[in-house]
Formats: structure tokens, C-alpha cells, sequence
């Protein structure tokens, strides 16, 4: 992936390369001397709230969606750490973004129906249920006659 080119994700969500920011930080981790000097982990910041290419309904559900890595003016930041190098990071991320506002705008699920128990599934709860109190009220004491 170039990192010119914008990413389609549906009609109503499209993340143009100006609204990516990106910044190289060392990883955190084992990796002996190498990862105390190269900064090859990717934090990747997603301005969702100002994104022209978002819908409304999407932009809020990508927010709703990123938690705690949505900061309050609505960034989005990601951090890729996983590979030792920069491109393949800074592809995670932005593979990670991509996923994370996919499922944004997935359509919104059907209503629920509603429904009704039968008559005859009704009548048998209130059958099981009259035979339970009777259960119940013979737990008593037995009165002497």
C-alpha cells in the first residue's frame, strides 16, 4: 500500500492521506540493543472527528468503536509495534484503521420482531406454574382433624 493513496473502505468512508499522522517511536519490548536505537514502532493519529471523508453516522460509530484510543477531540491514535521494521508497522496500523472503520460503517443490524407465545405455550406455562404453588402449599404443616 502507497502511502499516497486513500483508503476506500465503502461509499460513506474514505481516509484521505492528509488526514493521516504519522510519528516513529522506539519499541517497547526485548530486542536488545537494536530497539533502544531505532525507532521503527508506528503511532499512527486518525483525525475521525474532522474527517471529510466519513459520513456522520460512520464517524461516530468509528469513535464510539476506538475507546480508549479515541482521545477526547475525537484522534484516533493507533501504535503498531509488532514488526521489527517501519514499513511493515506502518502498514499494521494503517491495516488496523482500515478495520476499525470498516466495521464502522457496516450497515446497522434489522429491527427486532416482535413476537407472541402461543395459545397453547401459554396455557402450559400457567399449567406448570399452577403445579408448583400446589407443590408449594403442600410444604406446610399438616393441620390434626
Amino acid at each position: 500500500m502507497n502511502a499516497d493513496d486513500k483508503i476506500i473502505i465503502a461509499d460513506d468512508a474514505v481516509i484521505h492521506p492528509d488526514d493521516l499522522h504519522e510519528d516513529f517511536i522506539r519499541s517497547s519490548g526485548p530486542g536488545g540493543q537494536n530497539v533502544n536505537k531505532v525507532a521503527t514502532a508506528v503511532q499512527l493519529r486518525f483525525d475521525a472527528a474532522n474527517a471529510p471523508g466519513l459520513s456522520e453516522r460512520v464517524r461516530e460509530r468509528t469513535i464510539k468503536l476506538a475507546g480508549q484510543r479515541a482521545t477526547k477531540d475525537g484522534v484516533i491514535v493507533i501504535e503498531a509495534g509488532r514488526f521489527r521494521t517501519q514499513e511493515q508497522n506502518r502498514a499494521d496500523a494503517r491495516a488496523r484503521l482500515a478495520e476499525l472503520v470498516a466495521k464502522a460503517a457496516e450497515p446497522p443490524p434489522p429491527p427486532r420482531k416482535k413476537t407472541r407465545p402461543s395459545k397453547g405455550a401459554v396455557e402450559r406455562r400457567l399449567k406448570t406454574k399452577a403445579g408448583r404453588g400446589t407443590i408449594k402449599k403442600l410444604r406446610g404443616r399438616v393441620a390434626d382433624d
